[in-house]
């Protein structure tokens, strides 16, 4: 076969790329990337290429090209129009880019680099080789060529990935790859492809994706009942046999590939016991229920036309058998309600009409209930009529909606069951009907005590703005008591840890921490003075007692990373309020407490018994409290925003060596670790003139370098403005 010379076309430059564009030619120039029609010769431009890396015109086996710019491959249709998210993140500019279906691999100086060709066009593998400069396609291998070496990169087993990737939970990846198995190897893929869909249903099923996950199940082609086993909330004919949702399916149904075992083995299972809660919840939940709907609403086209068939061919077959009779009477019974269940295709028909029934009514649809069971369905009606008792708490509350407006009391009054078993519904019912948060409350504090802390935490995360500072102070305190009541137990046993955090100890420190309505002055006279110190430390925070807060932290909790997180909270919440130099002080009082150990706590300890020793009436505790808030809170706020008043006498800079109590010496290690980490948050001046004499200057160098720095920087850039002022003004 020779060569026939058929047209010459011109082109304006050396051509350094060149490529088929289906009817077209795909040509890079040393500036430019353009399209050449085959027919005509016309040239159209499509952009230009980069600056540093030369053109580089790839093919793509779906018929749009990769064209390089620099290290960005931008992909592009026949007709050389942007391809929409069509781009591709090399690490550096490739020297050659080469499709392995489904990769692209590309060669730089420095490594050869894999990337999937499905969007976001991820990093697979990269591969180091220097001084690499030719990348060749063979049939089935990569060749990669240095000046004095020559590389084969072999493509490992696509069975192989399949199975990586599916342990490693890239399922979609796995997929994509299941489409490039050889023809001939269909139900092998099939079976694959099956096995993977179940396993990312599980997988989005338990992370709150259900309607995806009922569309991964439908691909999957599992049985009804291996779905629905994951509603126990549903309940079947007796007949039915439930298989175990954990039993995932085999990957291949060839045992000698085993491609299963491997599987099996990589894949992580959930863990029973941390998740039997979450997961009940999760299978009880509107949400659930709704995808569930969609899946058996698809799912029963097909079964009930089966289901069908066989009723018509049991008709025929009882005709032909002198039956004719009562075949009609069963196709007229069979139209008006339920069918009597005596066939495989009836037997799933029946369990799906009678799941869709109860998953209809659990989610409040009775009109699409209805509409089903008028129709043609196979519906267990026993099962449905158990089920209905369930369905209460539900009823009650669709019923109480209407009397919110014109009858609370008698909605709190019936509320209390559904309460219980409902919290979330019903309190969306009290908001909706605008019943209001203290008559609620009130209610609940005197006829269910032990739901009136539920009520008012799911009030308070439904809606903040609805709940007053006298409800979020009630509810902090009902939390406080709890775990007054809990630490009570512990200290009687001699088991009390100061670093020990029940749920409930949990929710008291997050509800201190984002709840600004309560009054930290009260909680503070329930706190016993040995323990509880991290209650105790937000609470003074709250009311700005910041030595207090810190020296807990450093002294009693032993946590400098506390401290200093708290240092950082009153600072990036004042930088828009107040001056950023007044805030930064905090600092310094934290460096203080860093020098000074035996002072703080001896500080801490008399503020303390100051709390302690106040009378025991109500009205002489506020009494007590305003008193310490009079005496001790502006002396502290004092010292902490107007530090830059201050003078320091001798005696504050003294050096302890050790406390009465024994070994308080000065915490020198975090006092440098605090300097070096905000510098720039603290007066360096007033800093260098508290710390001891004998400080060395190179243990300063982390502080002083970027400090010093700084200040030069700022006063190069303020001579540099003095000079274009005067400048300006000659």
């Amino acid at each position: 076969r020779g060569f026939l010379e058929v047209k010459e076309f011109g082109v304006p430059d050396t051509v350094k790329s060149i490529s088929w564009s289906g009817e077209n030619i795909c040509v890079g120039v040393r500036k430019d990337y353009m399209i050449l029609n085959a027919t005509n010769g016309a040239l159209s431009e499509v952009f230009s290429s980069g600056k540093i890396a030369p053109p580089l015109v790839v093919p793509l086996p779906s018929g749009e090209l990769i064209l390089g710019k620099e290290n960005i491959g931008v992909l592009v249709d026949q007709n050389g129009k942007l391809v929409q998210a069509g781009r591709i993140c090399w690490s550096e500019a490739p020297i050659a880019v080469v499709i392995q279906k489904p990769y692209a691999i590309a060669l730089s100086p420095r490594r050869v680099e894999i990337r999937s060709l499905r969007v976001p066009y991820p990093l697979i593998q990269t591969i180091v080789l220097h001084d690499a400069c030719h990348l060749i396609k063979s049939n089935n291998a990569i060749v990669v060529a240095s000046n004095n070496s020559v590389y084969g990169l072999f493509p490992v087993p696509l069975g192989a990935q399949i199975v990586q990737l599916t342990a490693s939970g890239e399922f979609e990846e796995a997929l994509a790859l299941c489409k490039l198995l050889p023809p001939k190897d269909a139900d092998l893929r099939a079976a694959r492809e099956r096995s993977i869909h179940t396993r990312y249903a599980h997988y989005l099923f338990e992370n709150g994706c259900y309607e995806e996950a009922m569309e991964h199940f439908l691909a999957s082609q599992v049985d009804i009942t291996y779905v629905l086993s994951l509603y126990p909330s549903i309940v079947l004919p007796k007949t039915t046999t439930i298989p175990k949702p954990e039993k995932l399916m085999d990957l291949s149904p060839d045992d000698s590939s085993g491609l299963s075992d491997d599987l099996e083995t990589l894949l992580p299972q959930p863990s029973e016991s941390d998740e039997n809660a979450a997961f009940e919840f999760k299978k009880t939940s509107h949400n659930t229920l709704m995808a569930l709907i969609k899946y058996l609403q698809k799912k029963g086209y097909n079964i009930v036309e089966k289901a069908a068939a066989e009723g018509v061919e049991e008709v025929v077959l009882d005709a032909i058998g002198d039956n004719f009779t009562s075949a009609r009477s069963k196709k007229s019974n069979k139209r008006h309600g339920n069918v009597p269940i005596n066939s495989a295709a009836r037997d799933m028909a029946a369990i799906l009409d009678t799941a869709l029934l109860q998953a209809l009514l659990l989610t409040g649809q009775p009109s699409a209930a209805l509409e089903l069971l008028n129709g043609l369905n196979y519906c267990d009606s026993k099962r449905n009529q158990s089920h209905a008792g369930e369905f209460g708490p539900e009823a009650i509350i669709e019923y109480l909606k209407p009397l919110c407006g014109t009858d609370p009391m008698l909605v709190l009054e019936f509320s209390l069951f559904v309460l219980e078993n409902r919290p979330t519904q019903t309190i969306e019912l009290f908001l909706s009907g605008n019943i209001p948060a203290d008559m609620v409350n009130a209610y609940l504090k005197q006829h269910a005590p032990n739901m009136q802390g539920r009520y008012l935490e799911l009030m308070l995360a439904m809606n903040e703005n609805r709940i007053s500072a006298n409800l979020q102070n009630e509810m902090v305190q009902i939390s406080l008591s709890e775990v007054l009541e809990w630490y009570s137990e512990l200290s009687a046993q001699q088991m009390w840890d100061e670093k020990a955090y029940s749920p409930t100890r949990k929710k008291l420190l997050s509800a201190l921490e984002s709840i600004s309505g309560y009054n930290p002055e009260a909680l503070l006279e329930h706190l016993p003075p040995d323990a509880l110190f991290e209650e105790r430390a937000i609470l003074f925070g709250k009311m700005n007692q910041h030595e207090l807060a810190l020296s807990l932290y450093v002294h009693k909790l032993h946590v400098p990373e506390l401290a200093l997180a708290y240092c950082d909270r009153v600072y990036d919440s004042a930088v828009h309020r107040l001056p950023v130099k007044s805030s930064g002080n905090l600092y310094l009082t934290l460096l203080q407490i860093y020098l000074n150990p035996r002072k703080t706590t001896k500080y801490f300890e008399n503020s303390i018994m100051n709390l302690v020793s106040s009378p025991n009436t109500s009205t002489q505790k506020v009494s007590s409290v305003a008193s310490l808030k009079s005496k001790v809170g502006r002396k502290k706020i004092a010292s902490i925003e107007g530090a830059e008043d201050m003078r320091i006498s001798p005696s504050d800079t003294t050096i302890e060596e050790s406390s009465e109590e024994g070994g308080s010496t000065i915490m020198f290690d975090q006092v440098l670790d605090l300097l070096s980490r905000r510098w720039d948050r603290i007066n360096g001046a007033y800093a260098l003139k508290i710390l001891p004499r004998e400080t060395k200057l190179q243990n300063l160098l982390p502080f002083l370098g970027p400090l010093v720095k700084k200040s030069s920087e700022a006063y190069r850039n303020s001579s540099v403005i003095k000079s274009l002022r005067q400048t300006e003004n000659l």
